[in-house]
């Protein structure tokens, strides 16, 4: 649901004199001082007239913070729109502090329409657009949790199960190559080893910080490359100063 703060309006508390905050969704009031809380139709004489724009309001939060059809975005933004155009009949403080409400909770409607294209895409089994969806929206829902289990299939194009099979298969393959001798044998055990470690930060940088395919692999073939010609030139100067 929209994160609808309260709003100050021009009046004190009775108790303390404290600043008043609305919570018009709820139709009460609270003083921030000493917490006394009054109904918003004792305060606000006219505050009826306002019923039917705030059942709009309360039913887009809840339709923004259930909704799973494809149809409930639009649905929640109608809805505010409603209300917004409702709200401009009354020229006050507290239509205007509505309006402010509902112009919040398009934004809301805004992240559950890529959410819910995100998780329909994945349950098309259309993973690439799913992921592209919902990393527009961090943090809403469950979306960060599905792209996490995603990478791994969009990165390499294939699922889990495939990734693991494909591995197993090259590893008996390369351990009967091994085992067999001579001089592929020999050109793969020279090959694995200057592979492994560009392979091991690869795997750190891509799939430990996500890093994108492209940086992550100039950065583990040039990073080796460069610690090799560190390395090279500080023991040649020790050489040296030995001699």
């Amino acid at each position: 649901m929209p994160d609808v703060k309260a709003t100050p309006v021009s009046l004190k508390c009775k108790v303390c004199g404290g600043d008043i905050r609305n919570d018009y969704l709820a139709g009460t009031c609270a003083c921030m001082n000493c917490g006394n809380r009054w109904s918003l139709a004792d305060i606000i004489p006219d505050y009826a007239k306002y019923s039917k724009i705030i059942a709009n309001i309360n039913n887009a939060n809840s339709i923004v913070e259930t909704g799973t059809k494809a149809t409930s975005a639009n649905e929640a933004k109608l809805l505010f729109k409603t209300a917004i155009m409702e709200c401009n009949r009354f020229n006050d403080h507290v239509s205007a502090d509505l309006i402010n409400v509902c112009e919040e909770g398009v934004k809301q409607t805004e992240l559950l329409g890529c959410y819910i294209k995100g998780k329909t895409y994945y349950e098309k089994r259309s993973y690439s657009s799913a992921v592209r969806e919902l990393a527009k929206v961090p943090g809403y829902r469950d979306a960060d949790v599905i792209v996490e289990i995603l990478f791994l299939r969009e990165q390499f194009g294939c699922p889990w199960a495939v990734c693991i099979i494909l591995f197993l298969l090259g590893s008996a393959g390369l351990g009967y190559v091994l085992y067999r001798g001579g001089v592929i044998s020999v050109i793969i055990k020279i090959i694995s080893f200057l592979a492994a470690t560009p392979l091991i930060i690869y795997s750190i940088l891509a799939y430990g910080f996500h890093m994108k395919s492209s940086l992550a692999v100039v950065i583990a073939i040039v990073g080796p490359i460069v610690m090799f010609i560190l390395f090279a030139s500080f023991t040649e100067q020790i050489t040296k100063k030995n001699k």
